[in-house]
């Protein structure tokens, strides 16, 4: 099969999107197919050289001329490769590929990552459409997006081409160690988690806060933690091109989202034997085995997150089963589990 993928960028900056996309690419070409992206660029080029996925500068901002010179590109490269199926994962590679679509042969495939973005109801037009989880279905169904075009492809993150080679730094986090790896953005609930883990009091006063990542928001969050009493063992790391490291030396995995399609992370985390405590929003509880894999807890509520960790910080023993129960049936969270249902989706938009 050719098969195109389409991104705004390929950037290793903890973009779940670029991941999951770069990851797919990879498996695509090592599995035999021919596999182009198409992208402004970053540092994932290399990986995707060395794994036979060719990349194609492709600048999709957002201006008229750059915007027709990408849709006249777009068109030559699907012409010239012969491409089969256009995969794309951001909304302006989406329109893109839509304008092109009529009359062609090949077909579109688009996979709502975001589904909280108004925009994302852009891509009722794709002949099969991708969402992360059974209760995106429902959720984008609702939006108006055609039923009988949505299929569902959990994440996948553990064997990531991405993870090939690269080393395992060792940490050293002050312990009992709490980690949280999110953009810094409002949807991801680090206010509340902050105030959760400022509320912890004295009974938890060695307790640290480990807040992995980078966003617009950081400095809101910021000012907001030395307002508290915890401010010193609050510690803003910034964005981590290995947060397994922090992963592997947490106490608690926190994860506080307001809207969470699916979380890599919270994979990740499971992989990692985490004991987690996560929001019951969206794909997370999905992702933790409807709360056999970790403790779920209602978003927009501080005083749950702060019950949830102290009981865990309190008993070594339940945090030891959550550990355990965190690394049960992990399998179906492997890359080579969506790597193979997203070629069913493609063969599923030619057969219909």
């Amino acid at each position: 099969m050719l098969i195109l993928h389409l991104l705004n960028h390929v950037d290793r900056v903890g973009n779940g999107i670029v991941n999951v996309a770069v990851d797919l690419a990879c498996l695509q070409a090592r599995a035999g197919h021919d596999v182009w992206v198409a992208s402004k660029g970053g540092a994932y080029e290399s990986l995707l050289a060395k794994h036979g996925v060719r990349h194609v500068r492709l600048d999709q901002s957002r201006r008229p001329m750059i915007i027709w010179r990408a849709l006249r590109d777009l068109r030559a490269l699907i012409r010239r490769e012969r491409i089969e199926v256009v995969h794309a994962h951001m909304v302006t590679g989406y329109v893109l590929a839509r304008l092109l679509r009529p009359g062609a042969s090949w077909r579109l495939v688009a996979t709502v990552h975001n589904e909280w973005q108004r925009s994302s109801t852009l891509m009722r037009g794709a002949d099969r459409i991708i969402t992360l989880s059974e209760g995106g279905v429902d959720r984008l169904a609702a939006r108006g997006l055609p039923r009988p075009r949505l299929r569902v492809v959990r994440n996948g993150v553990i064997g990531s081409p991405r993870d090939e080679g690269a080393a395992a730094p060792v940490l050293a986090l002050r312990q009992p160690a709490i980690v949280t790896v999110a953009g810094m953005y409002e949807r991801k609930g680090i206010a509340d988690l902050i105030v959760a883990f400022d509320a912890l009091g004295a009974p938890h006063s060695n307790a640290q806060l480990y807040i992995v990542g980078e966003g617009p928001d950081r400095p809101r969050f910021e000012a907001l933690a030395r307002q508290l009493p915890s401010a010193e063992r609050i510690h803003f790391e910034g964005f981590q091109p290995a947060p397994r490291a922090y992963l592997r030396d947490a106490a608690l995995f926190v994860l506080a989202s307001h809207t969470e399609p699916f979380g890599l992370v919270l994979a990740e985390a499971r992989d990692c034997g985490c004991a987690i405590v996560a929001t019951a929003v969206d794909g997370a509880p999905e992702a933790l085995d409807r709360g056999r894999a970790g403790l779920l807890v209602p978003p927009h509520n501080p005083p749950a997150l702060t019950a949830a960790m102290a009981r865990l910080l309190e008993d070594p023993a339940e945090q030891g089963r959550w550990r355990d129960a965190a690394r049960e049936n992990v399998d179906w969270l492997r890359v080579e589990r969506q790597h193979r249902e997203t070629l069913a989706v493609y063969q599923d938009a030619f057969a219909r």
